[in-house]
């Protein structure tokens, strides 16, 4: 299992290193269903000017596009860093089956870090969690992005 969701999480990195080519914070994440990728995105927050645009809710957009549903329930979603509490709540009304994350947020993390809303048991969903995954790759390009903005400064 682990081999299958790294191979899943390699590609919501190569999304996330498209953010970082943008100078946006360097996240990604690919909603996977029956062995295929059915969305994928990238933050766009900065270029589209809208707080809203979070790599997973562009994910899930195009998921939830492709399967002319808004339901995801047979889906996982693989992003390089936890989400925040905006794209748990998407998450679970979308019923995602099962999120992978590559690393954690302590910082605004909703799924595990600072809450956890996707396993919280007065929600009427809850999601598999997988936590780790790819860690150190997703982390380094955080770290990086953080890195580069402090020398512009």
């Amino acid at each position: 299992m682990i081999e299958e969701h790294s191979k899943w999480m390699g590609h919501a990195l190569k999304e996330a290193e498209k953010a970082f080519k943008e100078d946006e914070v360097p996240v990604g994440a690919v909603v996977v269903s029956n062995g295929k990728i059915i969305g994928r995105g990238y933050n766009r927050v900065e270029g589209l000017k809208d707080p809203t645009a979070h790599a997973e809710i562009i994910a899930i957009t195009a998921a939830s596009s492709y399967v002319n549903s808004k339901w995801l329930t047979d889906c996982s979603l693989y992003v390089t860093l936890e989400p925040c509490s905006m794209c748990a709540g998407a998450i679970i009304l979308a019923r995602i089956k099962s999120l992978i994350i590559g690393t954690s947020d302590t910082k605004a993390g909703a799924c595990g870090s600072v809450i956890d809303i996707v396993n919280d048991k007065r929600f009427n969903h809850r999601v598999n969690l997988f936590a780790g995954i790819l860690e150190e790759e997703c982390s380094n390009l955080l770290k990086e992005f953080c890195k580069n903005i402090r020398h512009k400064s």
